[in-house]
């Protein structure tokens, strides 16, 4: 015990010592944009695609759904991706030669990629060396720093990973260390607006093919942003559904002088289910989780069949949406919105682009903030438009956002009994204000000198 006592001291110090020269080193260790995983790559890694042939085996709701438009020649949206998908399920060659076909004229660089990285063992050395120079020039091509470009690039980059390492490398060496972190994350730190449907559907595509070939995360980098995305994406859908042919869809709020557009709708699900996917212990994953899981959402349309087949995984529990806060306001982006409850019919009150909504029973209104109106009461929430001289009476509300001000100005804030104190309004022009419950108090507003 003697011996112990005294040598035990000397191996702890030599250990922290130790400690202390090689954790800065690991530190520093680069990054490593070499692709090493073994085709396929692009988002059918080993684990999902033995779990999606499982689906098959099981004869599951999915795959019939999907299974049934490749039997009956439907016209599929985004033919490539569909039957080389068939393919890698089924190792059908009559589905690989559909997509080779396809991929003989087309231009879709995403959907090129994914044909070389999931029938590549139908390939002859003709298509390899014809789609694999297509792929080659897209990837070597920087282009604009949008996620669309960017995803379409590392799908090229990573596609070609074994014909030629080194294009792949030094095209994902660029998206990562240029155009996303020194364009798009200083972006989103100063405040950049969740991106459309499109761009976020690409986004996540971008995320998870990085992170299974690179094991790097994207999000890391702006992890705030990040944060706002599920939130925003819930409250953003407007509340009643709408019933197409093929399924009900949930709504992303849109122009109030558009029509309703199905193709966002589905594109808005097909990322819900990627989001969940990426970050399924995440309690904002559960909550949307339990949002996607009911069958009369269920994609079965042409575009959206084979991403509900791919992405969702209806044996993961969920938590109920109904217990998801029914207000969201981020002050980086000014995104704000507000619902009444849960249900189809609820009222509900949100931002889109640069205007201010509200939609009740089925109707969406456009509102104008300079124009003086009534207070738009919201459960606990009040909204109420900055038009001059400003006063307002505070009653039962527990929230207010007076909406309509300049954005980051400050403003003198007068409550009744209180002093005086100084607010700033977020990206949107917005003030959020908070009181204790069942008060009655009048607001007086104005910028500060």
């Amino acid at each position: 015990m003697t011996q112990w006592a005294w040598y035990m001291p000397s191996v702890l110090k030599s250990c922290t010592a130790l400690l202390a020269v090689l954790i800065p080193i690991a530190a520093q260790t680069p990054e490593e944009f070499k692709v090493y995983t073994e085709q396929p790559r692009l988002i059918l890694r080993p684990h999902r695609l033995r779990l999606l042939k499982k689906e098959r085996e099981r004869q599951s709701m999915r795959w019939e759904q999907f299974s049934a438009l490749i039997a009956g020649r439907a016209q599929m949206t985004e033919p490539g991706l569909a039957n080389c998908l068939y393919y890698a399920i089924t190792g059908d060659p009559d589905a690989a030669r559909q997509a080779l076909d396809w991929a003989a004229s087309a231009k879709d660089i995403r959907q090129i990629a994914i044909i070389y990285d999931w029938c590549h063992p139908a390939l002859n050395p003709a298509q390899l060396k014809s789609l694999g120079s297509r792929l080659a020039a897209a990837a070597s091509t920087p282009g604009s720093a949008t996620f669309t470009h960017m995803r379409d690039r590392a799908f090229a980059a990573i596609a070609i990973a074994d014909e030629q390492p080194a294009v792949t490398e030094s095209a994902m060496r660029d998206i990562v260390l240029h155009q996303w972190r020194q364009i798009m994350v200083p972006q989103l730190e100063a405040g950049a607006a969740t991106p459309n449907e499109d761009q976020l559907f690409a986004l996540y595509e971008l995320l998870h093919t990085i992170r299974d070939n690179l094991n790097i995360d994207l999000r890391e980098n702006a992890v705030d942003w990040f944060k706002e995305i599920p939130p925003v994406h819930l409250l953003s859908h407007y509340p009643a559904s709408y019933p197409a042919p093929e399924n009900e869809y949930r709504i992303p709020a849109y122009d109030a002088e558009q029509e309703p557009d199905l193709h966002r709708a589905a594109e808005s699900r097909a990322t819900e289910l990627m989001m969940v996917a990426y970050d399924s212990n995440a309690s904002d994953s559960q909550f949307l989780q339990g949002w996607l899981m009911q069958d009369r959402y269920l994609m079965r349309s042409t575009f959206g069949s084979p991403y509900e087949f791919i992405w969702a995984n209806p044996y993961q529990p969920g938590l109920s949406y109904y217990h998801f806060p029914l207000t969201h306001h981020d002050p980086a982006t000014g995104a704000l919105f507000v619902r009444s409850s849960w249900e189809d019919d609820a009222v509900w009150f949100g931002r889109v682009g640069s205007e201010w909504q509200t939609f009740r029973d089925g109707k969406i209104t456009a509102l104008d903030p300079t124009r003086p109106r009534d207070p738009i009461e919201i459960g606990a929430t009040a909204i109420v438009m900055a038009h001059q001289p400003f006063r307002f009476q505070v009653k039962d509300a527990e929230h207010v956002y007076i909406i309509g001000l300049k954005p980051h100005t400050r403003y003198d804030v007068e409550v009744d009994e209180e002093e005086m104190r100084e607010e700033t309004s977020d990206a949107a022009g917005t003030l959020d204000l908070s009181f204790p419950q069942e008060t009655t108090t009048g607001i007086r507003l104005h910028p500060s000198r």
